[in-house]
């Protein structure tokens, strides 16, 4: 690692400015950038192995891996991506990689949002990997305002945490070192009926005090990038423009996380080619709404919004666009009245009117956590519709039999991104190991996938001539 200064002097600076923790400095708190220089290459290149552990991070959490399943997938992400046989070196690139992307994620809402809830993630299994003693150095690190329980208030609950332990499949034989604290710091452990809840308080065992050294994690690291956010905004974007800005931007267009934009090897669609292609390649919210645009010609505010910036992501140019909408609204209203109610919000998505901002798509995670009312068509089918709408949708793609009873039973399970993919793979016949996270990811690989299909089957056609 070619860092200006001496590693040791780096690890120094960052565990004196709070970056540092977990015992011997194994797990950064990331609470100040330590003062140091980083080449820039370096600062790259740290940056997107990081980078690679959250995709990894967010690839698992889409197919739905249990939290056994999780640990195991952290701890080896971080081997392959940031560890060293120096300690120092994996220190120094974990906090440097660290705050490089809390300057490239913390420029948009939905970039923070991502972030935050995979570095978030990050934390809470390597806090589990860390021993007792480095648990508790961390929680005071931390400065949790929390003490062991008595032992005459512990004598005094023990039969009540021996029942919680017992009906989460737990043995009796419940730990001796608990924490009393609010029951709305722990909103996990509550909702999951995992702690024993008494006059607002909720007894938290030590083996579960990760829920309470993450809750402050995820409150510092919001704060933090609501902040860098402002600097970056009013400072740094400029003062770096022939620098730092570059590579911040490429790094944002690494991963086509929340905030997916039109890949690169996408091709323009036309008019005609909307109807094949729905069938070939829209994920079924998109082939929902465009069911529903050709029955009523008419979608509300949600649903011109989700699957007009679809279709934008997807190569349906502006011009294109006013055509497909004007033709589908305007047998409802007239296109003298579309072009006075409508046709603007299309241009103001596509960055021509008002403040000129270039809407990106809606990703997996906002389409799901929409709430469509009466007479909505947008939102998440796999959330949304009823099980046996579901079942004649999946249906009419041509899922059936097993694969739609696995689909179903993700469905189930909340697991909606899973059953996406699990759509995807059975559509297509091949497998998705990167998981489904946003409707343009969905067409871009069906593309792909037709695309090699195709190139398959006239290479054979040439051979047999």
């Amino acid at each position: 690692m070619e860092i200006v200064r001496s590693h040791r002097q780096v690890a120094a600076a960052a565990a004196a400015a709070g970056g540092g923790g977990g015992g011997a400095g194994a797990l950064p708190t990331y609470k100040a950038a330590p003062q140091l220089e980083v080449r820039l290459e370096e600062f790259e290149l740290f940056a997107i192995d990081r980078l690679r552990v959250l995709k990894g991070i967010s690839d698992g959490l889409s197919r739905g891996k249990r939290p056994e399943e999780m640990e195991k997938l952290v701890s080896e992400l971080w081997k392959t991506h940031m560890r060293h046989q120096d300690p120092a070196e994996t220190l120094n690139k974990d906090i440097v990689s660290h705050f490089v992307l809390r300057l490239v994620y913390c420029r948009t809402e939905e970039l923070r949002k991502w972030f935050l809830s995979m570095e978030t993630t990050l934390f809470r299994y390597r806090f589990r990997l860390e021993s007792p003693e480095s648990q508790r150095m961390l929680m005071t690190e931390f400065q949790l305002p929390y003490k062991a329980l008595p032992h005459s208030e512990f004598e005094a609950v023990k039969d009540k945490l021996s029942q919680v332990a017992r009906s989460i499949g737990q043995s009796a034989n419940v730990e001796h070192v608990f924490f009393k604290v609010p029951f709305e710091e722990v909103p996990d452990l509550v909702a999951s009926r995992r702690v024993f809840l008494s006059k607002g308080y909720a007894y938290v065992a030590m083996s579960q005090v990760v829920s309470l050294v993450v809750t402050q994690f995820r409150c510092n690291i919001s704060k933090a990038l609501a902040l860098t956010n402002r600097k970056w905004t009013a400072t740094i974007k400029e003062q770096e423009k022939d620098r730092l800005t570059p590579i911040v931007e490429a790094l944002s267009n690494a991963y086509f996380g929340p905030d997916y934009s039109q890949p690169k090897d996408a091709v323009d669609i036309s008019l005609k080619d909307i109807d094949q292609l729905a069938k070939s390649s829209f994920p079924l919210c998109m082939r929902h709404m465009l069911d529903k645009l050709r029955e009523n010609h008419h979608l509300k505010h949600g649903g011109r919004m989700q699957f007009g910036l679809f279709l934008k992501g997807a190569g349906l140019k502006l011009e294109d666009a006013l055509a497909f909408w004007r033709a589908e609204f305007s047998q409802k209203i007239g296109s003298e009245r579309f072009d006075k109610e409508y046709a603007y919000t299309i241009r103001h998505n596509y960055g021509k009117e008002g403040k000129r901002t270039d809407y990106t798509p809606y990703s997996c995670q906002k389409i799901i956590s929409a709430t469509p009312g009466v007479g909505d068509h947008h939102g998440c089918p796999f959330r949304h519709f009823g099980e046996e709408n579901l079942r004649a949708a999946l249906n009419k793609m041509g899922v059936g039999g097993h694969a739609l009873e696995e689909i179903m039973d993700k469905v189930k399970n909340r697991h909606y991104q899973l059953a996406c993919t699990l759509t995807f793979e059975t559509t297509h016949g091949v497998s998705c190991d990167s998981g489904i996270n946003h409707p343009n990811q969905y067409f871009s690989e069906s593309q792909k996938v037709l695309r090699a299909k195709n190139q398959t089957m006239e290479s054979q056609s040439q051979s047999a001539t």
